[in-house]
């Protein structure tokens, strides 16, 4: 269980600070045998750690036993009312009401005008740039643009700058310990969050005070929950929406913007396939996916003592279901570490091990619309430019998230 309250954090953080984040679980694996369950402490809690795809939709499948159990910190930044934050009865709730705004047909035809509104002209000003650029740092802009527009219905120049100002505050106190004193990581973050959230609430008083959408702006996710009825006719609380809104702003740009840079990268390194990606997209996508395993592991509490596999997990005991040791599993993949868009052509690959988006009734409710931008940005990028890395081997940072260590240091070239 390591040391005391620190737990095993110092060889987690030593392990994701190198060049070979999964030497973690390997040494799980390597000294407590194949077993697939594995007890430790981390983030401030003992935990329980699973890593077969049998035992990781077993967590995220079995609602009765499992709820979220993402970290204080995460819980407290991401909104106590948000998908995030609320048992596992309101969540139902919500989503069951919030499903058609985010992954309806309506909703996901709606937003695709939106997402090649902001796309088409962000390349072309990216191409007109007369030296190297930070493509990661670009891609998050880009993706927040989109996802403001998706979901506010505009993007004023004053919302994005200050909302990439304040998300970028955010986000390295997602996974920090909870400390709410200046001059800490998590402080700052609730900081940010404040302003985002009197941002957002503005928002929503505008658009409750007029009776149509204002002149300038799309109809927006923001205007469909603000519609959404529960079965009494009962609309969504404010708190609601702000807190679902504040969650896929950030989840919408972060998490898109790493799988679209990724699958740039490996392309590039990968000359053939990328000529093969622009006649297919799909397969590109989901390899990036599980190549680049976004988020390691998902977050479960058990609720009440559950015994997995001839082991018993006390109640309250936090679970990681550790999807990146699935995706990285050669016995499941083989050569994991090699980006190899073809393996996607076995179809059974997508049943059980595949699951970068999580599973279950808290499966991600942004998938579709996640891959909706992703599509739409590689085909408009693939067809008509070309990424030249300037650092194409240098080392990569694995935290909070995986990115080149100089975000991608990049020009990019239009295709004659």
């Amino acid at each position: 269980m390591g040391w005391p309250f620190i737990g095993n954090m110092w060889s987690f953080l030593r392990a994701f600070n190198s060049q070979n984040p999964d030497s973690f679980i390997h040494n799980l694996i390597n000294k407590y045998g194949p077993t697939s369950i594995y007890k430790t402490h981390l983030f401030g809690s003992p935990s329980i750690i699973v890593c077969s795809p049998e035992l990781c939709r077993k967590v995220l499948t079995d609602d009765k036993h499992f709820s979220f159990g993402y970290p204080s910190s995460a819980i407290r930044l991401g909104g106590k009312k948000s998908l995030y934050g609320v048992p596992n009865s309101e969540h139902w709730r919500l989503r069951r009401l919030i499903s058609d705004p985010i992954n309806g047909h309506r909703a996901l035809a709606l937003y695709i005008g939106h997402i090649e509104d902001i796309v088409i002209p962000s390349l072309e000003e990216l191409d007109t740039m007369d030296r190297p650029i930070k493509f990661f740092t670009e891609m998050k802009r880009i993706g927040l643009k989109v996802i403001a527009q998706v979901l506010l219905g505009s993007t004023k120049d004053s919302i994005l700058t200050s909302m990439v100002e304040y998300y970028t505050e955010l986000f390295p106190g997602v996974l920090s310990m909870p400390i709410d004193v200046p001059g800490f990581v998590f402080h700052r973050a609730i900081k940010a969050r404040k302003k985002l959230v009197k941002m957002i609430e503005d928002e929503v008083d505008e658009r409750r005070a007029t009776t149509s959408v204002p002149a300038g702006m799309n109809k927006g996710m923001m205007d469909l929950l603000m519609e959404v009825k529960n079965e009494t006719g009962e609309k969504l609380e404010d708190e609601h929406i702000i807190d679902l809104l504040l969650l896929i702003l950030f989840a919408g740009h972060e998490t898109t913007a790493h799988t679209v840079m990724w699958a740039l990268i490996y392309l590039n390194q990968h000359p053939q396939m990328l000529q093969k990606a622009k006649e297919e997209q799909q397969e590109v996508i989901d390899e990036t996916l599980r190549r680049s395993n976004i988020a390691f592991t998902f977050f479960r509490k058990a609720e009440a003592d559950v015994n997995i596999k001839g082991y018993t997990i006390p109640k309250g005991w936090r679970v990681m279901a550790w999807h990146r040791a699935i995706h990285m599993d050669p016995n499941i993949y083989p050569n994991p570490k090699e980006f190899i868009p073809s393996r996607w052509e076995n179809q059974r690959l997508k049943g059980r091990t595949f699951i970068p988006f999580g599973a279950g009734s808290r499966t991600c409710p942004g998938a579709d619309l996640a891959k909706i931008q992703i599509s739409i940005f590689l085909h408009y990028f693939l067809l008509n430019y070309e990424l030249e890395q300037l650092n194409p081997n240098g080392p990569i940072s694995y935290l909070p998230l995986p990115r080149p260590a100089d975000d991608c240091l990049a020009r990019i070239i239009k295709l004659p």
